[in-house]
């Protein structure tokens, strides 16, 4: 699980609507990665729906912003295309993305447990280095918070 000032771990990785994004030809600007349990859930569709109505917000402050969950890009592109998200998201199908950020956790939910995929957003700043990273996501005010860390880069 990297921490704040490692350098973020590389990928490359499918993403909706075709086409693939490599962490390392970011370099140069800020992303924020936040990666989700699974594609239109109540949390993630609104986290989703948040990360998207703030993008523009983002980019003015030079942060490009991506979704990462283990779904398929099919089920991206119905997801996108249900809720009209403008975010990009990010299909990391063999899970190594989310072990490399350490937000594949043994998770409990009506006393069973499973692996899953931790809420967890990771700000990254302009030299490929871990600035802010949140645990266990809260939806409510995440996005606000997170714009309000990238604008203090």
């Amino acid at each position: 699980m990297p921490d704040t000032s490692d350098t973020a771990p590389d990928f490359t990785l499918p993403r909706d609507g075709g086409g693939q994004v490599s962490l390392s030809e970011l370099r140069g600007s800020a992303v924020v990665l936040f990666f989700y349990p699974r594609d239109d859930t109540p949390g993630c569709t609104k986290e989703s729906i948040g990360f998207s109505a703030a993008l523009q917000a983002f980019a003015d402050a030079g942060a490009q912003v991506f979704g990462i969950s283990r779904d398929t890009v099919a089920k991206h592109d119905k997801f996108v295309s249900k809720h009209g998200l403008t975010v990009p998201l990010l299909s990391d199908g063999d899970g190594a993305v989310c072990e490399a950020y350490g937000v594949w956790v043994e998770k409990t939910m009506y006393g069973k447990t499973s692996m899953g995929i931790e809420r967890a957003t990771f700000v990254i700043d302009a030299e490929g280095r871990i600035a802010r990273s949140w645990r266990k996501v809260k939806v409510p005010g995440h996005v606000e918070e997170v714009l309000e860390a990238v604008r203090a880069l």
